[in-house]
């Protein structure tokens, strides 16, 4: 358990990688003149929006014993995220991404793992110590791939749960990652009823569920009776909230977006920093919009910037932001 006075502990559990970000947007990999290395990866881009924001966070997850592992671990390290729970592969590669940002600032991507280091973290390399000390455990789908990552994954939930701590997951869809939509579909789903905080965006609810209608009725058929908070985000039009006794609609903030990268990490561990210092705020509507617009602000000043990490706002920030509004 956290010292008496110390803030609650968040852990991010998955990959960390580096993406490969055009020099020039609006063009195709092959066209790009050039490209930025900007670190990334989802759980990664979580534990460090909730060290900004000023809270205690830590990650678990598996790097390469190669000079981009070592410079994702020093980048955690920089940001005040505890590596306690990092390993190093002698054998394989640290993950890369190359990610075109097409001329609205949306993405596609083109993955390097055959297999990269973070699909190879084992059950009995996982600090145990460190997941029972977090207050909130959270993960995303991409390390149910392939094992034994996946083994690693349920074992760090479990451990995770038992300990006590809110479980907190956003699927992350990356489909060129999956061997089929069949497969993805079933894993993330396999894992579902698990989470107390879920948070998918417009596309993933359209994915998991097969509607393409975004709307009450077809977010509530992802909804369990373990779940305590459903998250849909809308991008430019802001997010939707269920919870058990109340749901409603959070307005987006309106800025000139130059890359959508991370902005979903920004607004998750936004929430959680919130959360996990106060649960209660599950439980009332009120605060729960106040946070969420927090949480959007995070996530709208994140996409004004190339890369998700360099992108991710201190609360100091998102305040003054929020006051111009």
């Amino acid at each position: 358990m956290a010292p008496t006075g110390e803030k609650p502990l968040i852990v991010s559990f998955g990959e960390m990688l580096i993406d490969f970000v055009p020099t020039e947007s609006g063009v195709s990999l092959a066209e790009a003149p050039g490209f930025l290395k900007a670190p990334g990866g989802a759980p990664a881009n979580v534990a460090i929006a909730v060290s900004r924001l000023g809270g205690r966070s830590a990650f678990v997850g598996k790097l390469g014993d190669d000079e981009f592992g070592h410079m994702l671990a020093g980048i955690l390290r920089k940001n005040g995220v505890a590596d306690q729970g990092i390993n190093f592969d002698t054998g394989a590669r640290t993950a890369l991404a190359f990610v075109t940002l097409k001329a609205d600032g949306d993405r596609e991507f083109m993955f390097y793992r055959n297999p990269s280091a973070d699909m190879l973290l084992r059950p009995d390399e996982l600090n145990l110590e460190l997941i029972r000390s977090a207050k909130v455990f959270h993960y995303g789908s991409i390390s149910l791939i392939v094992e034994p990552c996946r083994s690693a994954h349920l074992k760090a939930m479990e451990v995770a749960k038992e300990a006590g701590a809110l479980l907190s997951y956003d699927p992350n869809l990356r489909e060129p990652l999956w061997p089929s939509k069949e497969e993805a579909k079933t894993q993330i789903m396999s894992i579902w009823d698990k989470a107390e905080i879920i948070k998918v965006s417009d596309v993933e609810l359209e994915f998991l569920t097969g509607s393409n209608k975004i709307d009450d009725e077809t977010a509530m058929s992802l909804w369990h009776p373990n779940l305590k908070l459903l998250l849909v985000t809308l991008g430019e039009k802001g997010c939707r909230y269920y919870a058990k006794n109340f749901r409603g609609s959070v307005d987006p903030f309106h800025v000139n977006a130059v890359d959508t990268t991370g902005a979903g990490d920004s607004f998750v561990g936004a929430l959680l920093n919130k959360i996990a210092e106060d649960q209660s705020i599950l439980e009332n509507e009120e605060r729960l919009r106040k946070v969420l617009r927090f949480a959007n602000a995070c996530g709208a000043i994140t996409t004004t910037k190339k890369g998700a990490i360099p992108a991710l706002p201190s609360e100091a920030e998102v305040l003054s932001f929020l006051e111009k509004k």
